[in-house]
């Protein structure tokens, strides 16, 4: 009976995700008989990793399904009951955490690193961005237990950002920006949002739809904030590219 609680809706959510890559795969294809024209191992290599994508997006939905979604909603009810400074003490550990066990992060932090020819480590990237949404989700705690408006904190952090853009290194933006949308994969829009709107559920004159969600944006900001910042206290470093795209845009003058 358990196993069959587990995987309950599974059927429905498989087909949603065979739909979805399935138009990837037309797509491919397409690609592949009038441009790419791949040799079979080749081919076949690929066709193995989407079918191995179909397998694990449906095993992730169906766990956030019957796992993620109702452990973060009774999580955040249990927190809400409990002292300000726990609230928002778990809060700065939940955000460091869950960026660490992002896979997205991972992805761009090892690009970052292969890009820049390690001037950038993928740790220093990791921790920049975990502290960073660490202190978003402290935020977030704060703003449901006090009530503070969303756009008192969005406004001033995004004005922020626009001003560090100013001292920041042109690789940094770029990366900041990308830094903000990895943040919020799969573990932040699942358990931690689910977490979120428990705490305003638990908390006594709270509204779960008007306070409970917006941390998804706060968690986006931070990262590109911390990521700026981090630009900032490399200074002079600049990378190799960047070198070479002023040496291009001075010879052009010339």
């Amino acid at each position: 009976m358990r196993d069959i609680i587990i995987f309950e809706g599974i059927t429905q959510i498989s087909l949603e995700v065979a739909m979805s890559l399935s138009l990837l795969l037309i797509i491919f294809l397409i690609f592949q008989f009038f441009f790419l024209k791949f040799p079979w191992e080749e081919v076949k290599r690929i066709l193995v990793g989407m079918f191995l994508s179909f397998i694990g997006l449906s095993l992730f939905l169906q766990g956030v399904h019957v796992g993620f979604l109702p452990t973060g909603t009774l999580l955040g009810e249990q927190m809400g009951q409990l002292a300000n400074w726990a609230v928002i003490l778990i809060g700065i550990l939940m955000g460091f955490v869950v960026i660490i066990a992002e896979p997205a992060v991972r992805v761009l932090n090892y690009e970052v690193e292969q890009v820049s020819g390690g001037l950038i480590r993928q740790r220093v990237m990791l921790y920049t961005m975990s502290i960073g949404v660490a202190v978003a989700y402290a935020l977030a705690m704060i703003r449901i237990i006090y009530g503070i408006p969303l756009l008192y904190i969005l406004a001033p952090g995004y004005l922020l950002a626009l001003i560090i853009v100013r001292y920041s290194s042109p690789t940094f933006i770029s990366v900041a920006f990308d830094s903000g949308a990895v943040a919020t994969g799969p573990m932040s829009a699942t358990f931690i949002m689910a977490m979120a709107v428990g705490v305003a559920s638990g908390t006594a004159g709270r509204d779960p739809l008007m306070d409970g969600f917006g941390l998804i944006a706060l968690a986006t900001l931070a990262p590109i904030l911390s990521v700026l910042i981090l630009g900032i206290l490399f200074g002079g470093k600049k990378l190799d590219h960047e070198d070479e795209q002023g040496s291009r845009v001075n010879s052009n003058n010339y």
